[in-house]
């Protein structure tokens, strides 16, 4: 076998199908719509459109309620902390919102930056967060280190 013998298998690749290039395409004209009618313009997207009969979608009940004023924090778990401690991009005596941010563990703060306990905290850390699971919590005090649930900073 040589470089200029290599091929594809045969079928497995396509050319594009070229609508509206033609009479001797066998996709012109029309360019595979059919005639008439709105589904062969342009712009028309019939999605939920059963027909007039009723949608599915309305059909169906609505169930539950999305919390308008609903707080959204960015999360992270204390593996990740420890990681970022152990290659010295953390100093794990003063973690912060600010300083999680700085070192690149979290893109943004969002309402608050929330602590759980997923991965184990081997250092000594004293963390300053809006929220922490009840375990994050007891895992930090575990390795000797202190972790404050703190108030959100009011957003300016």
């Amino acid at each position: 076998m040589k470089l200029n013998e290599l091929r594809d298998n045969p079928g497995a690749s396509k050319s594009r199908k070229r609508v509206g290039r033609g009479p001797g395409s066998g996709m012109g004209k029309t360019g595979g719509r059919g005639i008439k009618g709105q589904k062969s313009r342009s712009g028309v997207a019939i999605k939920g459109f059963e027909g007039g009969q009723m949608p599915i979608y309305q059909r169906l009940p609505k169930r539950g309620f999305n919390k308008p004023n609903r707080k959204k924090f960015a999360v992270i778990n204390l593996g990740l902390i420890q990681k970022f401690i152990d290659e010295k991009k953390l100093d794990a005596k003063d973690i912060t919102e600010d300083t999680l941010v700085e070192s690149g563990l979290v893109r943004r703060k969002l309402d608050g930056i929330r602590v759980l306990a997923k991965g184990d905290l081997t250092a000594k850390a004293t963390i300053t967060v809006t929220g922490a699971s009840k375990s994050a919590v007891e895992a930090v005090e575990k390795a000797g280190g202190k972790l404050t649930v703190a108030a959100p900073a009011a957003a300016e």
